[in-house]
């Protein structure tokens, strides 16, 4: 048959598409090659164009549009607020539901309850797609020519168990001879689980390496003993270390050090302190001490910190950072008191848990993490139900662990809400509700409650995006790289990240502002944090960091404390306001370059003395290290 004209042509397509859901692209290229007497190859393009067009059909029903004014382009107008968004319909709805997380502003006049409706929009959004992906899952169990039985979790190709990669389905326990690669990686992986390592063990750089050197080797060769491990090897590493620690020595002079005490105790109350120093290049353990017999006497204290600090060279130290363990206030005041340019810092790690521990005792936030504990330990503490959350998780855990206490509570409440609409499922699922080991019993039906209350849920996300920003920090400082140049900045993003969530509700943002604040001004922040951003050229050259005016007092209080004497800051005057400027070398093609690509503990080392600065300043940059 023909049609008249392109528009019945497009409408007769348009029918097949529904009949066949827009997915058997082939057939309807046939049926309309067949029916406008066109060839195939122009099928697939007409089709094309007709989805283009139904989707902006579809786009034009959105019920967001109520609250927007369509412009040019793919612009909108929101109707409250009045500001321009880039994105259409989708932007909009991320602006009025005010979330922070997808990289636009929230608006800051829309009504709670269009929030409210938006916000559900996007959540039964979401909820498709998880079901969808479920049924995906479920599809290729079910074609999988070695399916699994109903009681074993199914796994998405994102989340694959390390055991389904290393035993195949057919015969678990036997490995494959046509593969050696997977041979290999099978047998590492034994090694691993066998000996109880921690996974993180593979991101070591030292791993491949040593991959790569028994690949040399060829086959048959024999791993050295524990004996020749323990005697001839720990001896000659240490013999090569203590070289390498030689030549880092010399950087000190121009660089500095810093001087990292690191305190555990133990349930008998037995207390050790590692010290540990570092600068650019990299760091070092220096020695350990049983500190237990005096872990509470300060005077014992101060004169071990006095010993270090001598054995470094008191011209070379630049910055003690401790944790709290032990007695920092009065050990602090004593080395500030001692050597006048010597800084002392707390640990960062230490200092973003205690916000977030903070955070924790918040009373809505306590209720919240409590109520996402009944559900967790009920999961945890059943076998069965574990399995079966697996199943509908994919493999996924719903508890997280971090470094601390504080920081696993918030990590598993960011897992709990991205598998919030599979928790459901399971929740309403026939086989929970047919096992009489957890069904209908207190326990049960109140964690079913909780999972369907819809303000536990806001609440869980509010939780999230509190804590979210100050995780990434921690992660920062965590890395083990130089921080120093970058925590100002770091802390005071996160802080706007606050404001930015709560800009609608004064007090909550004042709640949580005000404990930031006081740990920042108590215990984290420290001159060197302001001098070393000060002199961050990625923070210095950038017009969208506002507190750079702020902390200029602060690098000069640290100038002057490192340069007491003022025959050595008469020259600096003048090139800190070339530096400021972007005058001179300051201002070439190579230093824009490596303003925001090359680390600011890098760039003396780079491009010998970058900066262009005498050696004290360089100190006080460069050595602080988290």
């Amino acid at each position: 048959m023909g049609f008249k004209g392109k528009v019945e042509m497009y409408k007769y397509v348009d029918d097949i598409l529904k009949i066949f859901g827009m997915k058997d692209i082939r057939l309807v290229d046939s049926l309309v090659a067949k029916g406008d007497k066109v060839s195939l190859n122009r099928g697939p393009k007409e089709i094309r164009k007709l989805r283009k067009c139904r989707r902006s059909l579809v786009r034009e029903k959105d019920v967001c549009w109520e609250y927007a004014e369509k412009l040019d382009g793919n612009k909108v107008r929101c109707k409250f607020c009045q500001r321009v968004l880039n994105g259409g319909i989708s932007r909009l709805k991320h602006h009025l539901s005010r979330f922070p997380s997808k990289g636009v502003n929230p608006c800051s006049k829309v009504r709670d309850d269009v929030t409210d409706r938006v916000r559900g929009i996007i959540a039964s959004k979401e909820e498709v797609k998880e079901i969808s992906c479920v049924k995906k899952q479920k599809l290729a169990e079910v074609k999988s020519p070695n399916n699994l039985s109903a009681t074993k979790a199914l796994v998405s190709l994102d989340a694959a168990s390390p055991l389904m990669k290393i035993f195949p389905t057919g015969n678990p326990m036997t490995p494959s001879s046509t593969n050696n690669q997977e041979n290999l990686e099978r047998s590492i992986a034994l090694f691993f689980f066998e000996n109880k390592l921690d996974f993180s063990v593979a991101r070591s750089s030292s791993y491949q390496l040593m991959i790569d050197a028994i690949a040399k080797c060829g086959p048959g060769f024999a791993g050295p003993s524990a004996e020749i491990l323990k005697s001839t090897w720990l001896e000659r590493i240490k013999a090569e270390v203590g070289l390498q620690s030689k030549d880092v020595e010399k950087e000190w002079a121009t660089t500095g050090c810093t001087i990292i005490a690191d305190t555990w105790t133990d349930y008998k109350s037995k207390a050790i302190i590692n010290f540990l120093v570092s600068s650019p290049s990299r760091t070092f353990f220096h020695k350990s001490v049983d500190a237990s017999p005096y872990f509470k006497n300060t005077k014992w204290l101060a004169d071990l910190f006095d010993s270090v600090i001598q054995e470094f060279g008191v011209e070379n130290v630049v910055q003690i950072i401790m944790d709290s363990s032990v007695n920092y206030t009065g050990i602090a005041n004593h080395i500030v008191q001692s050597y006048g340019t010597i800084f002392v810092s707390p640990c960062a790690s230490q200092c973003l848990n205690l916000i977030l521990e903070e955070f924790s005792k918040v009373d809505w936030v306590s209720r919240c993490i409590l109520q996402a504990q009944t559900i967790s330990k009920l999961i945890y503490n059943n076998a069965s139900l574990l399995d079966l959350m697996k199943k509908y998780s994919g493999g996924q855990e719903l508890i997280r662990t971090g470094i601390t206490k504080s920081v696993s509570t918030f990590m598993s409440l960011h897992s709990m809400l991205r598998l919030r609409t599979r928790l459901k499922n399971m929740f309403h699922s026939h086989e929970y509700a047919s096992n009489t080991s957890y069904a209908n019993k207190p326990q049960s039906i109140s964690c079913v409650a909780i999972a369907e209350d819809g303000d536990f849920w806001r609440t869980v996300e509010e939780c999230v995006a509190i804590s979210e920003p100050f995780l990434k920090v921690l992660r920062e400082v965590s890395e083990g790289k130089p921080t120093v140049g970058s925590i100002y900045e770091l802390m005071t993003r996160a802080k706007e990240s606050i404001r930015t969530y709560y800009i609608m509700d004064e007090n909550k943002c004042k709640t949580f502002l005000d404990i930031v604040d006081k740990k920042w001004r108590d215990q984290l922040h420290s001159p060197l944090h302001a001098a070393a951003a000060f002199l961050n050229p990625s923070i210095q050259y950038n017009p969208e960091i506002k507190f750079i005016s702020s902390i200029k007092e602060d690098f000069f209080n640290v100038l002057e404390k490192l340069l007491p004497v003022p025959d050595m800051r008469r020259d600096i005057t003048n090139q800190i306001y070339t530096f400021t400027k972007a005058h001179g070398m300051f201002g070439c093609s190579l230093a824009k370059e490596a303003r925001h690509t090359v680390a600011p503990s890098l760039r003396a080392q780079s491009h010998n003395n970058w900066f262009g600065l005498p050696d004290p300043i360089e100190r006080s940059e460069r050595p602080a290290r988290y």
